[in-house]
């Protein structure tokens, strides 16, 4: 009985797998979902490093004096 059983599943290996593989994730997700809990709320993203670098920069900026230059004459 069990060699008759095993034949039809190894000729029908495709149609078999995808449906348990399917139904084996499903639980997963939904199981490590119920360990862990609700998800945090999402915090607000961090700037990326050309965004810091140009806050910087336009903090130094804002501290400086623009119009007080080096005279072109006196380089």
């Amino acid at each position: 009985m069990w060699s008759v059983v095993w034949a039809a599943v190894r000729s029908k290996a495709p149609y078999v797998t995808f449906p348990v593989a399917f139904v084996v994730g499903l639980v997963g997700y939904h199981l490590e979902w119920l360990l862990r809990g609700h998800p945090a709320p999402a915090a607000e993203e961090e700037k990326s490093i050309s965004e810091q670098r140009e806050d910087r920069k336009l903090q130094e900026i804002a501290g400086k004096d623009l119009t007080k230059v080096v005279s072109l004459k006196d380089k």
